[in-house]
């Protein structure tokens, strides 16, 4: 999928866990890892303005675009 997850690099950056932004953002470690390793088909917007909110950063920061990598 040519859309790329940077959470990894996020919480490295701000020293935190996948479980502390869970309770901070207030969704399951399930839902964060799904989106954390790539296999998300969605995320809505109220969850990408939590995660902004939690990790103070913008949506840019979040989720980056490759070109010409179409894995279906």
């Amino acid at each position: 999928m040519p859309i790329t997850v940077k959470l990894d690099d996020l919480l490295h950056d701000k020293r935190m866990t996948l479980t502390e932004l869970s309770e901070e953002v207030g969704l399951t470690m399930a839902n964060l890892s799904i989106l954390k390793t790539g296999k998300a088909k969605a995320i809505r917007f109220s969850t990408l303005e939590a995660i902004c909110a939690v990790l103070e950063c913008q949506p840019g920061d979040l989720l980056g675009y490759k070109e010409g990598d179409d894995e279906q």
